[in-house]
């Protein structure tokens, strides 16, 4: 006995429509998809929410049900698992036997699907219940998509609204090679996506992701990141590079708004990502709650920082630090730019500005420059999180939480001079700019601003002689912070030499009685953290 099916609509002219099933969790864009099938001739099949949402749209619709004889069951958990259903999409159009026996159960070709996923993800990342969570396990969507792509050569298969302007391409290319191309890829596609979905779930049920695992690091670590952008090369020229955005989260890098310049590199982003990184720590300083920071980095190091009152005053403070490195560098700020601060940005030569926004005029103004980008970073939060920190190695990943130690809970101070409020000031700076240096790590200033820096150097002795020989104006009075311990008296004694009055450092070396009495002898303050900021 044959399942009742719904009888074939008729075009214009007695011809048989040709059918696309869409069921989507997302309705981004859908009624604007079935509208465009529409018109291309297609008749819409659709279950329970997407039905009433495209028939809202005033877009003709036909109920799985109604096309299966079925009504759904379960609270919807079963409405398409049907082989009216899946007949139609699965059916190879190139094969008379299986269009015989389509026809011989009353069943229709379905040529388009569109479907997207019950949200699982976004669930598990809002820390869903675990009976809620089971509910966003879409079942009939991956058996639809899956059922979709792999008969690709006959039926086009859309996943993402993103991907509906491609299944359209695919339906009116006249070129049947072009056509095919753009099927397969619909196709591969799809597989990705019910790979990742699946993988989701799977980590969630194991225990081994993040939001389900009680352990710090689970023991398979599954990552899911989409293709954004190419970028225009690598770290050099001769490199392709390209910009994933984390399928998982939201905030960063992937949701900048370019809105002036040429295309950005491998370098341009991990420049900014690092500028971003500093103005964010420098938001949670006392002195920085009403005022601005400016960020200069040059090769993902600081060559400038500054705290404040306006964009202007900070930006002139951070490149005072070193003005000859900030030639050709990135800059971020955390807070507006204004005209006055565009035209004093726009008096430098810089490869990005990155900012929160940009007045109408200070756009105006930086526009004039053409080899100048400027980037939106609408939501700093991103850069204040915990999240993980990945680095490739050789045959694997490394995996680590992100370094948060900010104040100096814990601290000690093991001289007999206690710094001075001025210096306490300087030492909180200096601390929150050491842990963006690379090691080894001293840094330099007075205040709100960066004087010195000197980093990457192979001994701790050689980063104090260069933050000092870097600082452009005299450092009597200033203070350093150092991101690991001293492990001799000379780093300190060539910092004190030059006229630094207090440091803060972590502590911990079998020498620290040594360095502890080469400050004494020489009247500095020293403060231990008791945490290191190695950044490698």
């Amino acid at each position: 006995m044959t399942t009742p099916v719904a009888a074939p609509h008729a075009g214009n002219e007695g011809e048989i429509r040709r059918r696309a099933l869409i069921s989507t969790s997302s309705k981004d864009g859908v009624a604007e998809f079935a509208r465009e099938l529409t018109g291309r001739g297609f008749e819409i099949v659709a279950s329970g929410g997407t039905a009433r949402a495209l028939r809202s749209a005033g877009i003709p619709v036909l109920g799985v049900s109604e096309v299966t004889g079925h009504p759904e069951m379960l609270d919807g958990r079963v409405k398409t698992l049907h082989p009216a259903i899946h007949g139609g999409i699965l059916a190879r159009r190139g094969h008379p036997e299986d269009l015989a026996a389509l026809d011989t159960q009353g069943i229709r070709p379905i040529d388009v699907v569109a479907v997207n996923f019950y949200p699982f993800e976004a669930a598990l990342a809002e820390g869903a219940a675990e009976s809620d969570l089971l509910e966003e396990v879409d079942i009939g969507g991956p058996c639809l998509v899956r059922a979709a792509a792999k008969n690709w050569p006959g039926v086009v298969v859309a996943t993402d609204p993103g991907d509906y302007p491609a299944a359209l391409r695919a339906l009116d290319e006249a070129n049947p090679d072009a056509a095919r191309r753009l099927r397969r890829q619909l196709a591969g596609r799809a597989f990705a996506r019910t790979a990742a979905y699946e993988q989701a779930i799977s980590g969630w049920i194991s225990g081994e992701s993040p939001a389900a695992s009680t352990d710090a690091f689970p023991s398979t670590l599954r990552l899911e990141f989409d293709r954004l952008a190419e970028l225009r090369y690598g770290e050099n020229p001769r490199q392709a590079a390209a910009l994933y955005s984390s399928a998982h989260e939201t905030g960063g890098i992937p949701e900048a708004r370019q809105l002036h310049g040429k295309a950005l590199s491998y370098n341009n982003l991990l420049d900014v990502d690092a500028a971003l990184r500093l103005a964010a720590d420098l938001e949670g300083l006392d002195a920085a709650s009403d005022g601005v920071a400016a960020v200069v980095i040059k090769h993902s190091n600081p060559a400038g920082a500054a705290i404040a009152a306006t964009a202007r005053d900070a930006w002139r403070a951070a490149r005072a630090t070193d003005p000859v490195s900030a030639f050709g560098g990135v800059v971020a700020l955390n807070g507006e730019v204004d005209l006055p601060a565009a035209k004093s940005l726009a008096a430098v030569f810089l490869e990005i500005i990155a900012a929160p926004g940009f007045t109408p005029k200070a756009l105006r103004r930086l526009r004039r420059k053409k080899n100048l980008r400027l980037l939106e970073i609408p939501d700093g939060s991103a850069y204040r999180g915990g999240g993980p920190r990945l680095a490739q190695v050789t045959g694997g990943l490394l995996l680590q939480d992100r370094d948060l130690f900010e104040d100096q809970a814990g601290r000690g101070i093991p001289t007999r001079r206690q710094p001075t409020a001025e210096e306490w000031e300087g030492l909180r700076f200096a601390w929150r700019v050491a842990k963006h240096v690379k090691s080894n790590a001293i840094v330099a200033a007075r205040g709100s601003a960066l004087l010195g820096v000197g980093a990457g150097q192979m001994s701790r002795l050689d980063s104090c002689r260069l933050a000092v020989e870097k600082a452009q104006v005299p450092l009597e009075g200033a203070v350093a912070a150092s991101d690991a311990f001293f492990p001799f008296a000379d780093g300190l004694e060539a910092l004190a030499d030059a006229g630094i009055a207090a440091v803060i450092q972590p502590g911990g070396s079998v020498r620290d009685a040594e360095v502890v009495a080469a400050a004494d002898a020489r009247n500095l303050a020293m403060v231990f953290t008791g945490a290191r900021h190695f950044r490698h």
